[in-house]
């Protein structure tokens, strides 16, 4: 059941909590910062290089620290100040930012350098990114945290939308420009990040040891609701990657041109923003579970829709349904992981959740388009929508609890 509340009820619930609005506006600048940056930076080494193996390289120097720090700096958000360690992960981003400004004014940018302040970025993202998502639940009440996943997760895709568009009529006036612009946004992130009123107790300092690090690995696996709503986005994103191939599909299926292939990348997008700005406005009260099995089914059959559509309109149609329903399984999985995990263990556990999330986009896209190597690229996205089908299927018998599951609330907490 999902409860409609009026504007007014709205603003005396997100609006009117001040620590939350800090964070929305902190979350919602980086973003764009970030998206603004992105698409100048590979802009850049492009032109520098003309080498596709080059742009590959920001994927893998952004995809590393991600994996490969997550563990302890999930268990840093835990030991240490959160609102202290995102400052940190922002001004560590501002700063290469007005390296990169400084070095392309100077004209001194090489593919090499570039790289590095790349690296340096997800290194400092890596750093801010539990210590940011284990500040939330203790920014707002329990029962609206799901609403203010999806109103952060709208100022993410709006950004998504919204920055490379703005980066590239930015970037005609120079790289420069979109870094400079970009660090201002870093900026007034970190203006909203030190007003946010966050107080946590003082927590005590464990060891850094093997068994503290491999904490939330091994609280995810002991708590099946967890353990559940988390594998089942990585198996469903695994084999539906259907977006990978969005180009294949422009030009051998539906016979359209870049203009098309732009249409059909932004199309899951404007179906997740306007999905979530509703769940930021209505609040889900009972049968939550089979919400976010439903949500995954219809992913999955939106995968297939959109597989064997050869109609441009219906494929758009199909790929901004498949957005909405990622966007349902996301905002119940964010708030239930956060709400099901004590606050000393957030950090570790949320750390844990972004290595499966990175993990299946990047494999996701590896895996759809080694099967349309093989096979073809319609078989291949048709082969992932019935996979993710019948994921749901077995998840459904594997974790009976998550299905009953009546609200995101901890049930046997309380």
């Amino acid at each position: 059941m999902i409860s409609r509340l009026s504007p007014a009820q709205s603003d005396d619930s997100l609006l009117r909590q001040r620590p939350f609005v800090a964070f929305w506006l902190a979350r919602t600048f980086s973003s764009f910062g970030f998206q603004m940056f992105s698409v100048a930076v590979s802009w850049q080494i492009y032109a520098l290089t003309q080498s596709a193996m080059a742009l590959g390289m920001i994927g893998l120097m952004q995809f590393l620290p991600s994996v490969l720090l997550a563990l302890p700096v999930g268990h840093m958000a835990d030991r240490y100040d959160r609102r202290r360690l995102a400052l940190a992960g922002q001004l560590l981003e501002w700063l290469a930012l007005l390296a990169l400004t400084l070095l392309t004014l100077l004209h001194w940018p090489e593919k090499t350098a570039l790289w590095g302040l790349v690296f340096l970025i997800a290194v400092a993202k890596a750093i801010e990114g539990p210590a940011m998502q284990s500040m939330l639940p203790s920014l707002i009440p329990a029962p609206l945290l799901a609403r203010a996943t999806a109103a952060a997760a709208v100022s993410g895709q709006s950004a998504v939308i919204l920055g490379p568009t703005l980066g590239g009529l930015l970037y005609v006036a120079g790289p420069e420009v979109v870094y400079g612009v970009s660090a201002l946004f870093y900026l007034l992130s970190i203006v909203m990040v030190a007003r946010i009123h966050y107080v946590r107790p003082p927590q005590p300092r464990q060891p850094a040891t093997l068994k503290s690090l491999f904490a939330g690995v091994t609280f995810i696996r002991e708590r099946r609701d967890v353990l559940g709503v988390i594998s089942l986005d990585l198996f469903a994103v695994l084999l539906g990657g259907a977006t990978a191939l969005l180009p294949i599909f422009a030009q051998d299926v539906l016979h359209t041109g870049p203009w098309g292939l732009g249409l059909l990348r932004g199309a899951p997008s404007v179906g997740a923003l306007l999905v979530g700005v509703w769940l930021s406005r209505n609040r889900l009260e009972k049968n939550v579970g089979m919400i976010m099995f439903g949500s995954v089914a219809g992913f999955g059959v939106a995968t297939l829709v959109f597989a064997l559509s050869t109609q441009l309109w219906l494929s758009l149609v199909a790929l901004a349904l498949l957005g909405g329903f990622d966007m349902v399984s996301m905002v119940i999985r964010g708030a239930l992981v956060q709400l099901d995990t004590p606050d000393e263990m957030r950090g570790r556990v949320n750390a844990v959740n972004s290595i499966f999330i990175n993990t299946s986009n990047q494999l996701g896209e590896f895996e759809s388009g080694m099967l349309a190597a093989l096979m073809g690229a319609v078989p291949a996205a048709v082969l992932g929508g019935v996979g993710t089908l019948v994921v749901v299927g077995v998840w459904m018998t594997l974790f009976p609890h998550l299905r009953r599951r009546q609200t995101l609330e901890n049930e046997a907490a309380a």
